[in-house]
């Protein structure tokens, strides 16, 4: 079983989660929206990156975050297995990063597209 913790008040956010729930036929991932929802950590901390939890292991975030709940759906499994390489893992979160820089312009767009 996979915890994820999710900004629930994120348009953009909303919509992974909504597809990675469909995806997620089999129920091993717990979703938890980070707004209103225990955390483990600080929840700014936890609102600032995304964060998974496989089984009882180590909090993860960012791109690890990503993979480990890529490995709990069949579908992005390969995904998954491939960051578990280093290297892989090192170009996922530099990806992640820019894309934490963009993350409030497109929260704004994805907004107006749901209004």
């Amino acid at each position: 079983m996979v915890t994820v913790w999710h900004d629930g008040g994120c348009p953009l956010c909303a919509r992974e989660i909504a597809l990675m729930r469909r995806l997620d036929r089999r129920g091993n991932i717990r979703f938890v929206d980070a707004t209103s929802g225990a955390c483990p950590i600080d929840r700014a901390t936890m609102l600032a990156r995304f964060h998974a939890r496989e089984a009882d292991g180590p909090l993860l975030s960012g791109a690890a975050a990503f993979a480990a709940m890529w490995r709990a759906i069949p579908l992005l499994r390969p995904l998954g297995l491939l960051a578990r390489n280093l290297h892989v893992l090192r170009i996922m979160e530099a990806l992640y990063g820019h894309f934490l820089r963009i993350r409030p312009r497109l929260q704004r767009i994805a907004a107006k597209a749901g209004a």
